[in-house]
């Protein structure tokens, strides 16, 4: 890595004429489709490589329609003015398990293009995009897109952005994403009204933010960064700040979107480094990579720290595959500062690791990339949130697996997490709303009027009550106009207790969870009732219980599978009969109290599934 400017860029230019921006918005208020008019526009990509959604690589990003990861691509632009300037374009997820991947690509940019449905209006993680953006200083562009839809209300909107947002709408641009229209009057817009990047002035140590990371086969560790101070160029010799890992460079480029070798990087642009690294556990995300001789410069402003506020466990079905789990969750973790996960075991499944995620989404989001991407056959036990658990002497420790609460008679108290929840809502759905808020053991702490139809509910709740299908239910209360957008709001004390699913009088840790006292007998209920639906029938009973300690809380029964043992007796005494009933009867005692009852995988899911 050198600190001066002598080098020939391929794609550079002068740093006036760069531009680093990003695309915020709440989901499917068309990011993507945005990001897509711009590579055309630009020319930055073949007709005959075009399709829609082109920077949403993942097969699930296009099956489900959404944004899972931040996704850089550099384009060339020809102003008006006859000047060709470097567009950094980052486009960034929509849905609130994933703000921290809009947090990381708003520390490369200097800009953000603040993307608003015209029909669906302002909504709760617009507002909460526009609140990161400018807490990071970031020149905002508010931006109305899907003008051409009959039902769009631009006026509307326009007024609720600058009443809402605080934004001024005469720095903005009108656009419909899908037609075409008004991208051209935005590229100028960017050009005018994102700053180009700052650096010191050379000569000066040279300096690149990491800002995400993915994992390839062949080349190890591909690292995305943001150069902030001097050039990089292969050949060259770094250090990993943060870890202290010192690597060689082997090539960098630039996202176009495809990987495109270059020369080098210079200050203020975004692009990728492959090096000798390849190790995941290496390269940590927010980290500052500089020369490996020469002065150790001042490390840059990283990222905060990501805490998961979910955690479950997941396992290999098969045993055989438990180095393969471990590898393949490494991978994942490396471009994935929000995912973390530690070797645990339970008796029921063997050995796993309990994994950590910002939400019910991304771990979906993990384990569906698990089998797809990794060829690993799991099963995840129930979501849990960590617990605070107060002990005799003031000792307070973390809990996060039920399995491991200590001793109740050692517990003085439990906090559970809390967080504040924005909903935005129509007028006629109100009540619904509060009722259901209030049925998840929460309260509506204030009610803001946006405009002539919607309102935003500022909620407080419990973490654990918005885990499994809460959004489900907002959906289906609001036919599917309500949003919501949350943050964490400390701990508060609750009256918790252990719930256990007992089988054939053994407990199953996997089934086991924490949940306030109020709801535990129904939801103890829900389980006996899943699993009885799922656990195949044995050669004897089998009762299924949930309890509370001691305490049997709610009970099923799967009969035993019966041989008919009279079938061969004809007539004759009855006494025959009563001898090889009771015989029987003797038989399946024992056989329950040496048998071990099979559960089978589809039972873990049927009880994720119940839960509420």
């Amino acid at each position: 890595m050198s600190a001066d400017g002598a080098t020939v860029f391929s794609m550079a230019t002068e740093l006036s004429r760069i531009r680093n921006y990003c695309i915020i918005a709440h989901i499917d208020h068309g990011k993507s489709t945005l990001a897509d008019r711009m590579l055309q526009m630009t020319h930055s990509v073949e007709d005959r490589d075009f399709r829609d959604q082109l920077l949403d690589s993942m097969d699930l990003e296009r099956e489900r329609g959404i944004t899972i990861k931040s996704h850089p691509v550099t384009m060339q632009y020809q102003a008006l003015d006859g000047r060709v300037y470097e567009f950094n374009l980052i486009d960034t997820p929509g849905h609130v398990d994933f703000s921290y991947e809009v947090s990381r690509s708003m520390a490369a940019c200097e800009g953000a293009v603040l993307l608003v449905d015209a029909s669906q209006g302002v909504e709760a993680q617009t507002v909460a995009n526009a609140y990161l953006a400018a807490e990071n200083n970031l020149e905002i562009i508010p931006v109305i897109n899907k003008i051409d839809l009959p039902v769009a209300k631009v006026d509307e909107v326009s007024h609720q952005i600058e009443e809402v947002l605080g934004i001024d709408m005469g720095q903005g641009a009108l656009v419909s994403a899908r037609t075409g229209a008004g991208i051209r009057e935005l590229m100028e817009r960017i050009v005018r009204q994102v700053p180009p990047p700052k650096t010191e002035p050379a000569p000066c140590p040279a300096r690149a933010l990491v800002f995400d990371s993915v994992y390839d086969a062949f080349r190890g560790v591909v690292v995305y960064v943001r150069v902030v101070d001097g050039h990089v160029r292969a050949g060259d010799r770094v250090r990993m700040l943060g870890t202290g890992t010192v690597a060689e460079i082997k090539e960098v480029g630039f996202f176009t979107p495809k990987f495109k070798p270059a020369p080098a990087l210079g200050p203020g642009q975004v692009g990728y480094i492959v090096s000798t690294i390849k190790e995941p556990r290496e390269v940590r995300i927010g980290d500052t990579i500089s020369g490996a001789s020469g002065p150790v410069p001042q490390q840059l402003p990283g990222f905060k720290n990501i805490h998961p506020m979910v955690f479950s466990g997941i396992y290999p079905v098969d045993t055989v595959d438990y180095e393969k789990l471990k590898a393949s969750l490494g991978k994942l973790s490396l471009n994935d500062s929000a995912f973390s996960f530690t070797p645990e075991s339970s008796v029921a499944l063997g050995f796993g690791f309990r994994c950590g995620f910002l939400g019910l989404l991304h771990l979906e989001i993990i384990q569906e990339r698990l089998r797809r991407e990794y060829d690993v056959d799991i099963i995840s036990t129930y979501p849990a949130v960590v617990y605070h658990v107060a002990l005799e002497g003031g000792e307070i420790v973390n809990v996060d697996n039920p399995t491991h609460l200590p001793d109740q008679s050692r517990i003085e108290f439990i906090e559970e997490p809390l967080i504040k929840a924005f909903i935005i809502c129509m007028n006629e759905n109100i009540g619904d709303i509060m009722r259901l808020v209030m049925d998840r053991r929460g309260e509506v702490e204030k009610t803001d009027t946006l405009d002539v139809r919607r309102v935003m509910l500022t909620c407080s709740m419990p973490l654990n009550e918005i885990l499994v299908d809460f959004n489900d239910y907002l959906k289906s209360v609001s036919h599917g106009y309500a949003s919501m957008d949350y943050e964490h709001s400390g701990y508060a004390q609750s009256d918790l207790v252990k719930l256990d699913i007992l089988l054939n009088g053994e407990c199953v840790d996997a089934f086991s969870c924490l949940i306030h006292r109020s709801k535990a007998e129904s939801r103890g209920r829900q389980m006996c009732a899943a699993l009885k639906e799922v656990i195949p029938a044995h050669m004897f009973a089998v009762p299924i219980q949930a309890a509370i300690g001691k305490t049997v809380i709610a009970r099923e029964t799967i009969k035993a599978l019966r041989k008919d043992v009279t079938a061969k007796c004809y007539g004759g005494d009855i006494t025959r009969k009563r001898k090889l009933l009771e015989r029987q009867k003797e038989g399946k005692k024992r056989m329950k109290q040496v048998g071990k009852v099979s559960v089978p995988q589809e039972a873990f899911i049927s009880v994720l599934k119940s839960g509420s």
